[in-house]
């Protein structure tokens, strides 16, 4: 075996590849904003405001990354997220500045109302619950705004039962049959979204999202959750997070035919920005090893905060 780890050979010898076009990255927009503001739990990470999007989208295309996924922060939040859906969104004017630019950037949307809602849930609140039905117009609501505004994939995350078949048919009903849904099929309730909330000012005013993301023991149930996206209509589906759940995209791999998008979340990326700063480990290495990782438990794209630190890694 050792004759197979010479120096000359390692590099025709790896049985995984990890690639500039397996990255997406993640862009905060925030219509608040006048200057990009360094996310406190994500150190050298920054929400921008949006003509601060286009010159970071600059920025990536120069170094080889070409995928985006924006999230949004908003002006207003009020009960239903109606700044989600708003033509005049945060979301929709950074993705018009964007196509403008840039006619081959890939360009992502989250669809989901936390972000907009003045309590933090991703859905419709009645008293103390997150009801399912009713949001799911708002949803696809939200998609079609996107899509609208130049999209190129829409990312629902919300987790609420039937979220793709609706996104699906009002897409289908309004002429937008090409665009892909990139659906956060498997998305569990962890503990690694901490600085996301702060990232995204996505925190939630009551309870928890443990009745609609999934229960982190499970993984039979990631299998259901992925197999009814696939049947509504999803293009690409989604574990989440990805360093502790590698067994469920492996299985997921294994399982279903479709592509599989991982997602690296702030979690992860802040464990490893802290020991780093601390001293402890190698940052870049880490993080190049944790995303090998992930594409070689199965992940044929992977959303991640280190895409930019890492290009020249890869």
């Amino acid at each position: 075996m050792r004759r197979l780890r010479k120096k000359k050979l390692r590099q025709i010898l790896k049985e995984v590849r990890l690639s500039k076009d397996n990255l997406i990255v993640p862009i905060f927009v925030d219509e608040n904003l006048k200057e990009p503001y360094e996310i406190p739990s994500m150190p050298s990470y920054f929400r921008y405001p949006i003509d601060g999007v286009v010159d970071e989208v600059e920025r990536c295309m120069e170094i080889g990354l070409k995928a985006f996924i924006l999230f949004g922060l908003p002006s207003y939040k009020d009960e239903k997220g109606s700044s989600a859906y708003d033509r005049d969104g945060v979301i929709q004017k950074a993705l018009r500045a964007v196509s403008k630019e840039f006619d081959d950037a890939i360009l992502i949307t989250d669809v989901c109302l936390c972000e907009y809602t003045s309590h933090g849930h991703c859905g419709v609140v009645e008293g103390m619950e997150i009801l399912n039905d009713p949001t799911l117009e708002l949803i696809a609501e939200t998609a079609l705004s996107h899509a609208e505004a130049g999209a190129d994939i829409v990312a629902p995350s919300g987790m609420m039962d039937g979220m793709v078949k609706a996104i699906r048919e009002k897409l289908d009903g309004n002429g937008f049959q090409d665009i892909p849904i990139m659906s956060y099929s498997a998305k569990y309730a962890s503990s690694f979204y901490s600085p996301f909330r702060e990232a995204a000012d996505s925190g939630f005013a009551f309870g928890d999202r443990k009745s609609y993301q999934m229960d982190i023991h499970n993984s039979d149930e990631a299998m259901r959750e992925i197999e009814l996206d696939i049947m509504e209509g999803a293009d690409i589906v989604m574990v989440k997070p990805a360093l502790a759940y590698l067994d469920i995209i492996r299985r997921a791999k294994d399982t279903f035919n479709i592509p599989l998008a991982a997602y690296n979340v702030s979690g992860e990326y802040a464990m490893v920005k802290s020991a780093e700063k601390l001293g402890w480990l190698d940052g870049k290495a880490i993080a190049y090893e944790i995303l090998t990782a992930i594409k070689r438990a199965g992940a044929d794209l992977i959303i991640t905060y280190h895409a930019k630190e890492i290009a020249d890694l890869i």
